[in-house]
């Protein structure tokens, strides 16, 4: 996709009115227009790349730091629960929009939302071989 084309990056840039919570000259954190819960928000890098394997591990680095000074931010002036920080790849791993993106959406007790996975049970010589040839 064109960074042109990318709603994101007008998103990121202006070029599209937000609810803005955060701006510097790399990022724009935003409140989802869809949240999940009250406070859910999204990092958006301003520089266009589609997901993290297109993404400068140092965008990477900034985009996690700035996640942790927002956690903060969230969970004292929203007195949120918990947080979820989630970032998707690629279709199948449920990313919608192709631009790099972190959701921090904060958790309240019984808010209604499932964002959690089913554990599987691999054999311990299954672990074992996907270790050595992670590794």
């Amino acid at each position: 996709m064109k960074k042109e084309e990318c709603i994101f990056c007008k998103l990121a840039n202006g070029e599209i009115p937000t609810n803005s919570i955060y701006e510097d000259e790399k990022f724009n954190v935003i409140l989802d227009a869809g949240p999940a819960t009250k406070g859910h928000c999204l990092i958006l890098p301003k520089d266009h790349a589609q997901d993290l394997y297109d993404l400068p591990e140092e965008t990477a680095a900034e985009a996690m730091k700035l996640a942790k000074r927002l956690a903060g931010r969230l969970r004292e002036r929203l007195n949120c629960d918990g947080l979820n920080v989630v970032q998707n790849n690629g279709a199948t791993a449920g990313q919608t929009v192709l631009h790099y993106h972190l959701h921090l959406i904060p958790r309240y007790e019984n808010d209604g939302q499932h964002i959690l996975w089913q554990p599987t049970k691999p054999a311990p010589e299954e672990l074992t071989a996907l270790c050595k040839q992670l590794q």
